[in-house]
């Protein structure tokens, strides 16, 4: 498990024009968590159906806590909490990555892309794609009528190259607490 150490400042330490931040105000958007939640989403990583009562024992609060916790976190967007499958078992044979080129604005085509629901995720990039896309199918011929048909037919789609999958190599959602 990784520490996090939070340095604060007492109230006679802190400039009175400066405002007051403690650990639950989001900074520029983003939540801040302290390492008690980052502890929880770890114990969630390891299993997400660990019961609430063992993730209290190991993070040090009460079940009813860790499950105030648990929804605030849901709520703030941090997690969800999800069945995750592996495409081939569930009859999906094909994915591919997806590098895509557009001409003039990025979020009409990402927005696009987004009501596909062979579309995983959409990453818009700097670099030789403008667009970074995965792509889950059933088969080739489900693949081929994705870029084809769908994909490479939407207004500002420029050009795309696509990444074959062979093999998956390693696949994780642990990166959340590192």
């Amino acid at each position: 498990m990784h520490s996090v150490l939070v340095a604060s400042r007492s109230a006679e330490q802190r400039d009175s024009r400066e405002p007051r931040r403690d650990s639950k105000e989001p900074r520029n958007g983003t939540p801040q968590l302290d390492a008690v939640s980052l502890a929880i989403v770890q114990q969630l990583q390891e299993d997400g159906r660990r019961p609430y009562a063992a993730i209290g024992k190991a993070v040090g609060l009460s079940e009813a806590a860790v499950r105030q916790r648990v929804q605030k976190l849901l709520d703030q967007g941090v997690m969800q909490i999800v069945a995750v499958t592996d495409p081939l078992t569930v009859g999906f044979r094909r994915q591919a990555m997806l590098g895509i080129n557009v001409d003039g604005d990025l979020d009409p085509v990402a927005d696009a892309l987004t009501a596909m629901s062979e579309v995983e995720y959409i990453v818009i990039t700097a670099g030789s794609f403008d667009l970074m896309v995965e792509i889950v199918c059933e088969d080739d011929d489900h693949l081929l009528e994705v870029i084809n048909k769908r994909i490479r037919t939407l207004p500002g789609v420029r050009s795309t190259e696509s990444f074959v999958y062979l093999k998956l190599k390693k696949q994780t959602y642990m990166w959340g607490t590192r």
